[in-house]
């Protein structure tokens, strides 16, 4: 995706990405602070995220790297009191580590189903109870407020071998449609993403392989999604008028039936 959005309509945001080393995060995170905003990234990986940083500040932005493994809920806390030491509270979240292991059920591989949700129920959830109190603070003194989860197209749809981490996706995206009930009153944005298929590391990580053949098929049949169409999309949800709440986005490749 060619950028949309031009000028710095993030200028006085302070971002906070998770899952940032790799993948949509990082992209994210360069994009956003390309449009003005103060970006801070966590990810379990210092070196992939330095070079995030570096990116950031060639590009002229600000930008912070936090090593932190998100299931680890003291230490994302301490990395939300870190942000605010730095740069004030956080007013833009996006809630974004995951990770997908695919097999089928009779497989029994507990410690794969564990990781999944460790990572993407409990990770999320740590992340959300570090920086909600940044995020409302945030909206009471009438600034944009944003909590924008990673889910996914697999959320909804039934694809076979794909159950802990779809069950995970649509934990997220249902969730974030109860959160909004609660905090849009207090104008704090709520919102879940559901990418298909997008050109990321994620698919590394599959073993099974009827779940790597589907994915290894849609890379190279069709025109997939990348990172940046991912990255402007979440830019452009934290970008609209503060009234505005962009909070169920599923974005699709064009020729992706599955």
């Amino acid at each position: 995706m060619s950028a949309l959005l031009t000028g710095t309509p993030l200028a006085g945001r302070v971002a906070v990405v998770s899952g940032a080393s790799s993948g949509m995060g990082a992209v994210t995170a360069e994009r956003l602070a390309e449009l003005g905003a103060t970006v801070v990234v966590l990810a379990r990986r210092q070196e992939r995220l330095g070079s995030v940083v570096k990116n950031i500040e060639a590009g002229g932005g600000t930008a912070l790297a936090i090593a932190v493994d998100v299931t680890d809920r003291e230490a994302v806390q301490a990395a939300a009191d870190q942000v605010a030491g730095r740069f004030g509270k956080a007013d833009l979240v996006f809630n974004n580590a995951g990770v997908q292991l695919i097999s089928g059920i009779e497989e029994l591989k507990v410690d794969e189903w564990q990781r999944q949700i460790d990572l993407n129920v409990t990770g999320l959830m740590n992340v959300i109870a570090a920086f909600l109190p940044h995020l409302t603070e945030s909206a009471a003194n009438g600034k944009p407020a944003d909590l924008i989860n990673t889910s996914s197209i697999a959320a909804t749809r039934i694809l076979e071998k794909f159950s802990i981490y779809s069950g995970t996706k649509a934990y997220i995206s249902h969730l974030t449609r109860l959160l909004r009930v609660e905090l849009g009153r207090k104008m704090v944005r709520v919102a879940a993403i559901e990418p298909g298929m997008v050109d990321t590391e994620l698919p590394d990580h599959v073993t099974d392989p009827d779940a790597s053949k589907l994915m290894a098929d849609l890379i190279r049949d069709i025109d997939v999604l990348q990172g940046a169409d991912v990255a402007e999309t979440v830019a452009f949800m934290a970008a609209v008028p503060r009234h505005v709440n962009l909070t169920e986005i599923t974005v699709l490749p064009t020729a992706q039936a599955v």
